[in-house]
């Protein structure tokens, strides 16, 4: 597996967002939530939160998509983005799924309604696709898809982590499989191209407050686990 922080090409719009994001970025990936899914500390009620919510933001994720392809700069991008909302669509199903084996039935995930958090991540996601370009939707979008491929492989490098016998390692071992690995490097090079063709330099200062508010959206997200066991 490559470095933690090599997704994206040196010297692109993704690394230079990354790092100049600073503390919100590794705030995010390196949560305490993650760090007790790291060392399998986590209380059982908190993960069941996070996967409740994480559920209800998929179907979120997948307008976000969809809204990509009305968004999408060529045919190509179009195409690739209205298969991108097929296969969220699809995890949702593999997501009760898994919420299942966590003592979670299709009926507690689908009653229980949206967290604040949820709800703030997911509309103001929305907000700055339906008020600006492809960029700015893949902008907000992307923190959730990389980062995700970044927090998998700190707990890999995690000398604290719980290797035998860790209940969250079917979660771990999710994001951290080649193939979420290659999904979240191709998001990464995603915003590498659209900085070169849709003015990335010009626009970093905005880019950069989108970059960091997701990062910080995502902070929220993995936090209302943890406030569920206080």
């Amino acid at each position: 597996m490559r470095g933690i922080e090599d997704f994206g090409a040196e010297g692109g719009l993704f690394r230079r967002l990354r790092a100049a994001s600073g503390t919100d970025w590794s705030a995010y990936t390196w949560h305490p939530f993650v760090q007790r899914l790291s060392d399998g500390t986590l209380p059982l009620k908190a993960f069941q939160t996070y996967l409740i919510q994480d559920y209800l933001f998929l179907i979120h994720f997948a307008r976000a998509k969809a809204l990509a392809v009305v968004k999408g700069e060529s045919l190509a991008a179009m195409r690739g983005k209205a298969a991108a909302v097929l296969a969220i669509l699809d995890e949702t199903l593999l997501h009760l799924k898994y919420c299942a084996e966590w003592g979670l039935s299709e009926e507690q995930v689908t009653m229980i309604p949206e967290s604040m958090e949820t709800v703030s991540y997911t509309r103001w996601v929305m907000d700055r696709g339906m008020h600006g370009d492809i960029m700015d939707l893949e902008i907000a979008l992307v923190p959730c898809t990389v980062g995700y491929g970044e927090v998998a492989r700190r707990i890999l490098a995690d000398p604290k982590r719980m290797v035998a016998g860790n209940p969250y390692q079917s979660w771990i071992d999710t994001y951290s499989a080649d193939g979420y690995q290659a999904l979240a490097e191709a998001a990464a090079h995603r915003i590498d191209a659209l900085g070169e063709s849709h003015g990335g330099e010009a626009r970093f200062a905005g880019l950069l407050r989108d970059f960091s508010m997701a990062a910080r959206l995502e902070q929220r997200f993995w936090q209302q686990g943890l406030d569920a066991v206080r």
